[in-house]
């Protein structure tokens, strides 16, 4: 018997080494080092990045090694005014290499352009960052909130049920009457629902949490205390600091950028290209005889079909096209960040306000409930003051997540991860 106590006792002393710490630095290094929407877009960099690479080969010399063997082969000559026919075997090879002289800046333009497209490739991954690390942060938060809003939840039910035994009690003395122990008995099991609700809550928002970061996370986790921010700092932002940080405002503009370089190629192609050649090649054929041959072509297209003025107006209607996506995207994130503003300020008020009702709501629902061990107050009176209360403590808890949250997206839109 000593021997199981000493062993019931090292767990429990055991117990809370084992407990799960889980910090939001931590949450989001680990959601950026696992998530599967990260690695694609890593991957698409690096794609873009061998694609520019690839038009950039263009400017380069394109060397290629030729050969060919013909077990059979038949020749035509003429001899005395009469055609005479001979086969025989052989074999011929060579070298041949092709330089680009110019080409009116065509491939200039291509290299330009995929050098945007790796720009871009780059922006959206700074923006699926920022977005996954919104994202662990609302959850983080979220798991935080319910916790606090389950203690809550916990003593309401506490009370409602201290409440109902008293009326009861005071019910045998004939003091209260059957209504009183009902509706507490009511409220009670309301409480109850309203626990059990903030328990699910809190499941969903760890479950997804979870997801995000790729491992699993206890009930019993413990969570960084929330910190608050400095508000002077948030107030005092301006459209101008978010748009220059904004990822998607920026890969708009080298969308702007890339559709003018690939408008100017498209122009240029119409030009042509002169190019310079150099091949080599020895045949064993009937004879032996080695064959060299030096000199720059000049290829300019005279026809295509309406294929090349189509690629430039396409170009073209595209460039514009990104000008207005670009105006589009500007006056969207101007009006969310005047609303994201709004909302942060109003906040300021609520948090205030909840504060002064919390502190009054104690005082009353002490008051109240005294009062009514002596009579003197009503079951309703002290329903409505532990419901003063209970708005009051989750309506601040409410209020601090919220605004906590806007911050939270304004980072997000500046490009932020940490």
């Amino acid at each position: 018997m000593k021997t199981m106590t000493i062993f019931i006792a090292f767990l429990v002393m055991l117990s809370p080494l084992n407990a799960q710490s889980l910090t939001l630095h931590e949450c989001i290094t680990k959601a950026l080092s696992t998530h599967p929407d990260i690695k694609k877009f890593i991957l698409q960099v690096e794609q873009s990045r061998y694609a520019k690479d690839a038009i950039k080969a263009d400017n380069r010399p394109q060397i290629s090694l030729n050969a060919e063997y013909d077990p059979t082969h038949t020749f035509t000559m003429t001899q005395n005014g009469a055609f005479d026919t001979t086969q025989a075997s052989g074999w011929q090879g060579g070298v041949n290499i092709n330089q680009k002289i110019w080409d009116f800046s065509k491939t200039s333009f291509a290299i330009k352009a995929a050098q945007k497209s790796e720009n871009i490739a780059a922006l959206s991954l700074k923006d699926a960052r920022a977005l996954l690390v919104y994202y662990v942060k609302l959850q983080y938060e979220q798991i935080r909130v319910q916790k606090e809003a389950i203690l809550v939840r916990e003593q309401d039910m506490k009370s409602k049920k201290e409440l109902y035994e008293q009326a009861k009690a005071l019910l045998k003395q004939g003091i209260k009457t059957k209504a009183d122990t009902t509706r507490f008995l009511s409220a009670f099991y309301n409480a109850k629902d309203n626990l059990s609700i903030a328990h699910a809550n809190l499941e969903k928002a760890r479950i997804a949490l979870a997801t995000l970061i790729g491992e699993p996370i206890k009930k019993d986790v413990t969570l960084d205390a929330m910190i608050y921010k400095n508000t002077k700092e948030i107030m005092h932002l301006n459209n101008a600091s978010m748009l220059e940080h904004n990822p998607q405002l920026q890969e708009i503009k080298e969308t702007i950028d890339k559709n003018k370089y690939l408008y100017q190629e498209a122009k240029a192609s119409r030009y042509g290209s002169i190019d310079a050649s150099l091949s080599y090649s020895h045949q064993d054929i009937l004879y032996r005889y080695n064959n060299s041959i030096v000199g720059i072509s000049f290829k300019i297209p005279l026809y295509s079909g309406g294929r090349t003025a189509a690629v430039i107006q396409q170009a073209k209607i595209s460039q514009e096209i990104s000008k207005r996506a670009y105006q589009s995207k500007k006056l969207a994130l101007q009006q969310e960040l005047a609303q994201l503003l709004t909302d942060f300020k109003r906040y300021n008020t609520t948090i205030a306000s909840k504060k002064v009702q919390l502190e009054a709501s104690i005082q009353t629902k002490q008051l109240i409930e005294a009062r009514y061990k002596e009579g003197l107050s009503t079951y309703i009176e002290v329903l409505d003051a532990i419901s003063l209360y209970l708005n009051a403590k989750l309506g601040l808890i409410e209020a601090h997540y919220e605004q906590h949250n806007i911050i939270n997206r304004i980072e997000y839109l500046q490009g932020k991860t940490l």
